[in-house]
C-alpha cells in the first residue's frame, strides 16, 4: 500500500471518530440530568429530580444540572380544562381540512379552466346533451300528435256508440306517452336553468382566482364544491 493511501486511510479513521464523539457528547448534553422547580403557593420553593406533585396544577421549570433554564412545563390540564383543549384542537383541524380542501379545489378548477374561453366551452359541452334530449323529445311529440290525430279520426266512426277497447287503449297510450315526454322536456329545461347558473356562479369565481385571490380564501359555490 502506498504511503498516500495510509495517510489517506488514517485520515478517514480520524474523521469517523471525531463524528463518534461529538454525537456521543450531543447525546450525552441531552440525556444529562434534570431538575424541577416550582413554588408551591406557599411561599416554598420545591425541586426534584421529577415532576412534583405539588405543583401539577402550575408551571414547573426545568433546570440543567448547572442550574440554566432548560424549558417551562406548563401546568396539568384538569378534565374540563382537556375536554375544551380537544374541542378547540378538533375544531381547528375541521377548519384545516376545510382549507385544504378548498385550496385543492380552487386548484383543479383553474387547471381545468385556465380562462374563460375554456369554461364557456365547458358550459355548451354539459348543456349539449340536454339540448339533444329536449330535441329528441320533442320529436317524439310531434309523431305522438300525429298518432292522436289518426286515432281521432278513426274515434269519429264510433260517435254514439261504445269505442273499441283496442282503440281507446291506443288513444289512452298515446295520450299518457305525449304527457311523459313533456315532462321529460320540463325537466331538462329546468337543468338547463340549474347549469347555467352554476356555471355563472363558478365563472365570477374564477375571475376573482384568475385576478389574483388566494387559492382557497373564497367560499364554496355549489358548483365547485361539486367538482
Amino acid at each position: 500500500m502506498r504511503v498516500a493511501d495510509l495517510r489517506l486511510n488514517r485520515h478517514s479513521w480520524c474523521v469517523a471518530v471525531l463524528g463518534a464523539v461529538a454525537i456521543l457528547g450531543a447525546t450525552s448534553a441531552w440525556a444529562a440530568p434534570v431538575i424541577y422547580s416550582c413554588d408551591d403557593g406557599k411561599g416554598h420553593k420545591l425541586t426534584s429530580d421529577r415532576p412534583i406533585q405539588e405543583c401539577l396544577d402550575r408551571e414547573q421549570r426545568l433546570l440543567n444540572k448547572d442550574g440554566s433554564h432548560r424549558q417551562t412545563v406548563p401546568p396539568r390540564m384538569t378534565a374540563e380544562e382537556m375536554a375544551v383543549y380537544e374541542d378547540q384542537q378538533r375544531l381547528k383541524a375541521v377548519k384545516e381540512a376545510a382549507r385544504k380542501d378548498a385550496v385543492r379545489r380552487d386548484r383543479n378548477l383553474m387547471l381545468r379552466f385556465p380562462n374563460e374561453a375554456a369554461h364557456n366551452k365547458g358550459r355548451v359541452a354539459a348543456l349539449d346533451d340536454l339540448r339533444k334530449a329536449i330535441a329528441i323529445s320533442e320529436k317524439r311529440v310531434a309523431e305522438l300528435q300525429a298518432d292522436r290525430k289518426t286515432l281521432a279520426t278513426e274515434a269519429e266512426f264510433f260517435q254514439g256508440k261504445a269505442m273499441p277497447f283496442k282503440l281507446r287503449s291506443r288513444i289512452e297510450d298515446n295520450e299518457a306517452t305525449q304527457q311523459a315526454q313533456r315532462d321529460i322536456i320540463v325537466n331538462q329545461k329546468a337543468e338547463m336553468v340549474r347549469i347555467n347558473a352554476l356555471y355563472d356562479a363558478e365563472l365570477a369565481r374564477l375571475r376573482r382566482l384568475w385576478a389574483g385571490a388566494p387559492l382557497g380564501s373564497q367560499a364554496a359555490t355549489p358548483a365547485s364544491a361539486a367538482r
